[in-house]
């Protein structure tokens, strides 16, 4: 009886250590598996774990009156915008006139045929907003940007082509809120006219290059207090 109990012990031990060198190699294979994928990923410049990033987005749009333009080969060629890399401001050089009677020109080019011209935007004298194209729409006003931005016009009131507060700020608000929409960087993505070709556009902020960077930290720090911050998963 004590023999055979003896026996038992005995196979219950080496079954034991059995499964312990099981899983001792399986432990082994998949630790090698691990290495191996690691090494390949290592070699091949490939991120080994996900990074979670952050970026401010601001949810409520702007309170924009949407007036598109009639499709036309002058104002709106409905020409595909496929991807928004800027955003381009401009003043109307048009001192009093509004937000309504610069949409009308646009319009107006389509029968007048006498130049191309529009704007995405329009932000009159009591900071209403117009939207004449489509954001992914080309519009005709930043020269060889027209493929790749989003284009701003402002009104003003005078020939210095200052923006009043009401213009000024609901230019700041819709900049802010395009530069999260089009996942867009401050300060590089948000340009002049002046920029591209070097034409006095915006004129008060071509005289006042110190007033420009006002603006581009007026927008920053408008995402800042009104944006929310959102988790972007990349690889």
């Amino acid at each position: 009886m004590e023999t055979s109990n003896k026996r038992r012990t005995v196979k219950q031990r080496r079954r034991k250590q059995s499964i312990f060198r099981a899983g001792i190699f399986g432990l082994a294979i998949v630790g090698a598996v691990t290495l191996i994928y690691l090494l390949i990923r290592i070699l091949s410049g490939t991120p080994i774990f996900k990074r979670t990033a952050t970026k401010m987005v601001i949810e409520d749009r702007p309170d924009i009156k949407v007036e598109l333009l009639t499709p036309n080969k002058y104002s709106r060629s409905q020409k595909t915008l496929k991807k928004v890399k800027g955003v381009v401001i401009h003043y109307t050089a048009n001192p009093m006139t509004t937000a309504e009677q610069n949409r009308s020109y646009f319009e107006g080019l389509k029968d007048s045929g006498e130049t191309y011209a529009s704007s995405h935007f329009v932000i009159g004298l009591q900071g209403e907003i117009i939207q004449c194209i489509p954001t992914g729409e080309e519009s005709y006003a930043s020269n060889d940007r027209n493929a790749d931005t989003i284009s701003i016009e402002c009104c003003h009131t005078d020939k210095t082509g200052k923006f009043n507060e009401a213009t000024y700020n609901s230019c700041v608000e819709l900049t802010a809120w395009l530069v999260t929409k089009f996942d867009l960087e401050l300060p590089k993505d948000v340009i002049r006219h002046y920029d591209i070709t070097g034409k006095i556009c915006p004129k008060y902020f071509v005289d006042h290059p110190e007033k420009w960077k006002d603006f581009l930290s007026d927008v920053q720090a408008y995402i800042k207090s009104h944006g929310t911050e959102v988790e972007v998963k990349k690889e």
